[in-house]
This record gives C-alpha cells, structure tokens and sequence, in this order.
C-alpha cells in the first residue's frame, strides 16, 4: 500500500509538472501522510519491542552461585569463567562447568547430544584434552538439565564459548514468528485487499467512462485503495497484545510468548497444584506422632524425628534465612527451634551418597557415616516407606519387629492427621557395619515416626474459585498428597462441591483411557498422582474439546505443562525446566495470579476485536460514500486527500485507545469463547457489514443534501463535498464508543476509557480544523460551513450513536423476554 501511495504521488507529481499548473498539493500531503504513518509505526514497534525486551529480561532465569563466600540468585547473563554454580534436581546449565563436586549426579544433555538416555557425571578422572563432550563425565554443558542429584562446578565457558554456542553460532537467525492471530489477520487483510483493489479499479474504470478527470480519478481510486484497507492493524494488534503482556507483568504473570495471551481468554480448565498454589506454600510441622499417636518434641521419638529429618534434607541456612524446598526447609526450621542443629550434626555425620527424591518412588534416602557406623535415613510417603520398613522404634528406643497390629496403628495416625488437612511424612532410618550400596538402602529399615505439616490456603484463592466457576471455568486441583487432605482442602476453597468427586492415581490406573476421557469431568480432586497421571488428565480434558491451563513446578511437571494449552510455571518454587517447558510463569506461584491472567486475557481479545470490528466498519463506510456515488452517476464525494486524512484520524488514535480499552468487569461472569471460532464469526461479519453500509449512507446522504439544497454549482458541489467529509470522519470518530460494548453506552460510561475520549476530542477538533481554517481550505478542498450546515452535519455524524443505541435496546429488550418464555 505504501508503494502504491508514493507511485500516485509521483504520478501526480508528474502530470502537474506536464500540465504546468504547479498544483503539487496533492503529492506533498500523500509523502507526508506515508512518513506520518512510517513514524506512528516505528514508535507503534518500538513500544512492542521494548516491552517484550522487559519481559525476557524477567524471565531471564535466575542461576545460584557462590560470591564472597555467601550463595546468591544472580541472573543468567552476568554469569562468567570462574563463578561456582550450585545445581540441584530440575536445574537449567547455563554455562560449560566443571564439577567439583557431586551427588548422585544424572543429567539430561539431548538439546546437545541429540540422545535422551540420561547420563551420569561425577568429579572423578581427568580426561584427555582430545575426549569428545559426549565423553566428558567431569563436565557440565549449557542446555543440559540436572534430572538427578546435586552438583558444585566452576564454570569454564559462557554464551557463544559454549558448546552448544558455537552450534548455535552456525545457524542462521530465524525470522520472528508470526502469532496465529496475526497470520489471522494478515490472512483477512490480504482477502480484504483483494477485494478494496477491485473495487478500486471499478471505481476507475466508471470514472473513466463518465469522462471525468483522469488524474482525479485515479487519485480517488488509488486513495479509496489505501484508506479502506486497515493497514495500520498487524502494529496495532502487536502493540496491544505487547502492552497487555506487560501489564499482566505486573500483576506477577510473565507470559513468555504472545500467542499465549490468545489462548488465555479461552481456558475453560485450570489444573492446579495444591501445594504453594491454592496454598500458602509455608509448611509447618505441627504434629509428631510415634506408632502410638502424638509426642512431644522433646521427647525421644520426637528428638529422633527432627533430627533425621535434618539430616535427610538438603535445605541450608545462610544467615537469618533458610534456602530449599519448601517441605525440607519446615523440617529444618523445626529442628532449629528444637535445639538440633544441623550444622553441628554434620560435623559428626559425614554424608556418603544420597538417592533424591522421586515423584515416582515418593522417597529420599540419604547414607552418613557416624564413626564406623553407616546410618540410612529416608523420608518420604508413610503408605510407601511402610512397606519397606522391618521394624520400629518404640517411645524407650527398644527396636521391635512390626506386625499387622502396630502396622494398623500407624496407618490410622497417618489417616487421622490427613484427614485434619496435613501433609504426613514417615521418617525411617536404619544401621550397619558395612557401606551400603543403592540397592540395598531402602529395605529393613526401623520406622522412626510420622511428621505432620500443616500449609493452609491461601486467603484470596476461595475467591478465585468462584470467580473461575461464575466464568465457566472448571477449577481442579491435582495433588501428589493424600486423598483425605486434598479433599477438605478442595472443599475448604469451593473446588469440590455438589456431584463433583475425587479419585486417586491408582484409581486412574484401573481405568481405560477411554472411559477415563468420558468420566473426567466428574473429578474435581486428583490424589497421590504421578507424572504420567497428569498427562493422562490433560489429555483427556482435551480430548472433551477443554482449553486446559496447568500449573507445575518440578521436572516431573514439564510434559503435562508442555501438552497443555497454557502452561504456568511457578516462579518462586518452580526449576527451570518446568519454567522452559511453561507458556506463562507465576512470580506469585498464586492460584488468583492465573485467574487474573485469564481476565486480562480475555479483555485484551475483546479489545483486538473492537479494534478490527471499528477499522473494517469504518473503512466500509468510505467505500460505501464512493462507490455508491460513481454508481448513481454522482460527482465525486470525496478527494484523494479527503480520503486519506479520515483514514489517517480516525484509525491511528482511536483503533489504540480501543485497544487498551479497561477490562469490561462482567468479562468474568460471561462463558468463555470457543477456542475453534475465528476471529470474524458470522454474527461480526453482519455487523461491521450493516455499520459499514449505514456510516456510508449517512456521509452519501449529508453530501447529496449540500449539494442539493447549498451548492450552486452541482458538477462541483464544494459545500456538499465538505458536509459528507466531516460527516464521514465525525461519525466514525462516534462509532468507536459504539463498538466499545454490548451495553449501553449510558451503562459503561463515556469518561471510562479516558484514551478514548481524548483522542475523541483531538481527532474531531482536527477534523473541524481543516474546515475552519482557511490555509487548509486550499489543501483539503473544502470550504467553511454556515450555522445551518453545521448543525445538519453534527445530527448526521451523532446519528450512529442513537441508532446503535436503538439496536442495543431491542437486543436487551429481545434478551429479556427469551427466558420468560422458556420458563413460561
């Protein structure tokens, strides 16, 4: 388009030098409009990419290292040779580290190597300088991730020094993607374009035919050609989706890209971690209980509980604060408060080797050697480590042997403490002469007690909840914890009421994917679930036609984030891989954080909508005056220029300020869109068509008037040619509160989207401008109004807000009698 305009100032350029009446307006005002629109967009552009370029740098991952002899979060890029990293399960490598030192150390290196078997890495060995990376055992590489086990390394290479850098340094860059809407868009655009050109080259064609002026005629046609397509939409949509990305920023929601913020409005399902999300995340142990119900701290049990439970931890106090796992650090704190120090502890025990956590096995075991004594300590789900447990120690310290009795007591204590909403962990520990290798760990070992943590819900997620439930949306939480504390949670918040149930993992197991795709939305509560569960839940959520968000932290978390359709990672407990893996990251890890994302989400689609609905409607409008004209035989409505300054008022300023227009506060009580529906349903489609057709009518009929009743000349009708031109731009300006809402505009409020309003009242004070002053007479070929004009032009222009707010009437009024009929 922007070709096409500087090919007609040339042309008009060129014919005004052969005619040699020095008329070279027409060409200054298009160079000018075509730089006017050049700098509305390289400032449209950079206001996206600069915000976008603040979102990556919050979503720059955080790396620890140890500087001046204290651990510190540092961001990935002021990592440099030299720093020594500290990683531990689900951490990203960001830089080409030697180990120093290791645990139980497995890493996942397929983003480098192409291979998905893990591959263990430890300190030991020097290698030849010639060893291929694959081989390297004593080093860590960028883009790799710790799947297992713990790590000290020094780094060696970052950025474009790295291994994987220097295979990224022989790719080419890649263009940026497009978004599916903007491809939508462009797609519509194109379709649009097509059409507006040929009806151009109608348009040139009659004029040709009437034997009218050629230059004028191809200028009108060529002008109708650029006014009438929304050419300014791909930079308006990006700027509204960038600014809105940014403003959920703010609100503790990173969205790491913008295709996300589409399929926000959408969701219709939100899985949801219990712990951390609809919680608190602020674990306490409150409760100890021997095989024979509670004790106290102090006690022998309870003194042989905290303290293994210190030790089976990998949390660490670093002055006044406690760094780790949430679970892990409330067991540490606990000790400390108790007067078991866990710094003192490890001066007598040293740790030998550790088998982390595993979602899968549900425990931790650790080895320490006490003198010459090797001690094994595991911690991990009471219903998991009982099996595992020969025997168990009483209130005196006697060891005995389990049997069914004691077993059923313990069972009902842990029971009993799940139903009043704790998370239960069984410590157990066991001795031996000889160092023990994995395998033979966790078995015959000497149950200990059970340690009961309270994590309460978060005060303000009840009231998302509800919110979720009035927008149609279906909250669910899914918990690795006991079905009896999940269930008095999810009650507690609103989440399971009604015919709503619970189900366990080993439920789902017993169930077909079939009949467990028909069944799910029967559930409402998933209890002691596995990796493999959650992808089983979304899956089938989606197989019902559901726009599934997840949330996650943990490795185990990344496939079922990466199969939903918005992906939330925790911000605060979340490791890198489930944040990589995540569309969207919660720096709250709060439960009304994605709730809110899904009220922005569904504004800012509403807003790209009004913004297409008010260009298209408006740019029909134009066609419609021009094209009806040259139908009817009439002399030309409007100029080239006339055409190009309405197109250039009325959709730079108001098409943006619609596109930040505030969340509609209903936006939340209403169902959500479907996913599969374009962005121009047919309902749409009818309505820009009639706006369009009715804002041409009016501009026709306020021209036809002027020339009829005003003009002295008909074949140059100037009075009437004005009257239409500041009609047609007066009342698109109008449109744009019409478009604003479904209500009526004395509901929403003129005054509540101030950015409107203000380009309101600069578009129509320029408008008038052009009519008014007598320096823009000449260029824009109008001439002043009387009193009379005025008015009939004013009525006009405001005729689309009364007949828009006719329809919106008849469409409540319509609405309201439907359900009494039903009822009736």
């Amino acid at each position: 388009m922007v070709i096409i305009l500087l090919i007609s100032a040339g042309v008009s350029f060129f014919l005004s030098v052969v005619n040699k009446n020095n008329d070279y307006i027409d060409s200054i005002i298009i160079l000018m409009i075509v730089i006017i629109n050049a700098i509305i967009g390289i400032i449209q552009e950079s206001h996206a990419e600069h915000a976008l370029n603040s979102l990556k740098k919050l979503s720059s991952p955080k790396v620890k290292v140890l500087r001046n002899r204290k651990y510190k979060s540092v961001n990935l890029e002021n990592i440099v040779p030299g720093d020594i990293l500290t990683l531990s399960t689900g951490d990203l490598v960001c830089a080409d580290a030697r180990i120093i030192d290791s645990c139980n150390l497995q890493v996942k290196e397929s983003a480098l190597t192409g291979e998905s078997c893990l591959v263990e890495k430890n300190c030991n060995g020097i290698l030849d300088k010639d060893t291929m990376f694959a081989d390297q055992k004593n080093m860590l590489f960028s883009s790799s991730s710790i799947v297992y086990g713990n790590a000290t390394a020094v780094v060696v290479e970052t950025g474009m020094n790295t291994e994987i850098g220097k295979i990224a340094s022989l790719l080419n860059e890649e263009d940026n993607k497009q978004t599916p809407l903007q491809k939508k868009l462009e797609n519509t655009s194109k379709i649009l374009g097509i059409s507006i050109v040929a009806i151009s080259l109608v348009i040139f064609i009659l004029g040709l035919l009437q034997k009218n002026d050629i230059l004028e005629t191809f200028m009108i046609a060529v002008g109708l050609a650029v006014a009438a397509i929304p050419e300014g939409l791909p930079a308006v949509v990006t700027i509204v989706l960038a600014s809105g990305v940014k403003n959920l920023a703010k609100k503790n929601a990173i969205v790491r890209t913008l295709p996300a913020v589409e399929t926000l409005g959408s969701a219709t399902v939100i899985c949801s971690d219990k712990t951390g999300t609809l919680t608190q995340n602020k674990m306490t142990v409150t409760e100890i209980r021997g095989y024979n119900g509670k004790v106290n701290f102090n006690s022998n049990i309870g003194s042989s509980v905290l303290n293994y439970g210190s030790l089976c931890n990998n949390s660490k106090i670093n002055g006044n604060s406690v760094q780790g796992e949430p679970t892990e650090k409330a067991l540490l704190v606990a000790a400390v408060k108790n007067n078991k120090n866990k710094e003192n502890l490890n001066i007598n025990f040293k740790r030998i080797s550790e088998i982390p956590f595993d979602s899968d096995r549900k425990l931790m075991s650790v080895l320490y050697k006490l003198d010459n004594i090797y001690k094994v300590i595991t911690k991990g789900a009471p219903d998991i480590l009982l099996d595992i447990c020969k025997y168990y120690q009483d209130e005196n310290g006697n060891i005995s042997e389990l049997n069914n009795d004691i077993i059923e007591k313990i069972k009902r204590n842990y029971n009993n403490m799940a139903s009043n909403s704790l998370r239960v962990l069984a410590i157990a520990y066991k001795d031996s002469n000889i160092t023990l290798q994995k395998h033979e760990l966790e078995n015959n070992l000497v149950f200990s007690g059970l340690i009961g943590l309270l994590d309460p819900p978060r005060p303000e997620v009840k009231t998302a909840v509800q919110e979720c439930i009035n927008a149609g949306i279906k909250p669910v939480m899914i918990t690795g914890d006991y079905i009896s504390t999940a269930v008095n949670i999810a009650k507690e918040l609103g989440i399971l009421k009604g015919n709503s149930k619970a189900i366990t993992g080993a439920e789902i197991d017993k169930l077909s994917q079939e009949k467990f795709e028909k069944e799910i939305f029967n559930y409402s509560v998933f209890a002691r679930v596995s990796p493999i569960h959650k992808m089983r839940i979304v899956k089938a959520f989606k197989s019902n036609g559901a726009v599934v968000a997840m949330t996650g932290d943990g490795v185990n978390d990344a496939p079922a984030l990466k199969a939903a359709d918005i992906g939330c990672a925790m911000g605060l407990s979340g490791t890198d891989v489930a944040k990589a893996a995540s569309d969207i990251i919660l720096t709250d890890d709060n439960f009304s954080t994605i709730v809110e994302s899904i009220k922005q989400g569904r504004g800012m689609f509403e807003n790209i909508k009004k913004t297409v609905h008010f260009l298209l409607s408006t740019n029909i409008g134009e066609i419609v005056v021009v094209l009806m004209a040259y139908l009817l035989r009439l002399p030309a409505p409007l100029y080239a220029i006339q055409l190009l300054w309405i197109n250039l008022v009325t959709d730079a300023f108001p098409a943006l300020a619609l596109g930040v227009d505030p969340v509609d506060d209903k936006i939340m009580k209403r169902k959500p869109s479907k996913n599969k529906n374009n962005l121009f349903s047919n309902s749409i489609w009818y309505n820009i068509v009639i706006e369009g057709l009715f804002i041409g009518s009016i501009g026709l009929l306020v021209y036809t008037i002027g020339r009829i009743y005003f003009d002295v000349d008909y074949s140059n009708p100037i009075i009437g040619r004005t009257m239409g031109f500041v009609t047609l731009g007066l009342s698109q300006l109008v449109h744009a509160f019409n478009v604003r809402s479904k209500r009526s505009i004395f509901k929403t409020g003129i005054f509540q989207n101030m950015k409107l309003f203000y380009s309101f009242v600069l578009c129509a004070f320029l408008q008038v401008l052009v009519v008014l002053v007598p320096c823009f007479n000449d260029i824009f070929k109008t001439t002043v109004l009387n009193f009379t004009q005025w008015l009939l032009v004013i009525f006009f222009s405001f005729s689309t807000f009364f007949i828009s707010e006719l329809e919106k009437f008849m469409k409540r009024t319509l609405h309201l009698k439907k359900p009494n009929k039903q009822l009736a």
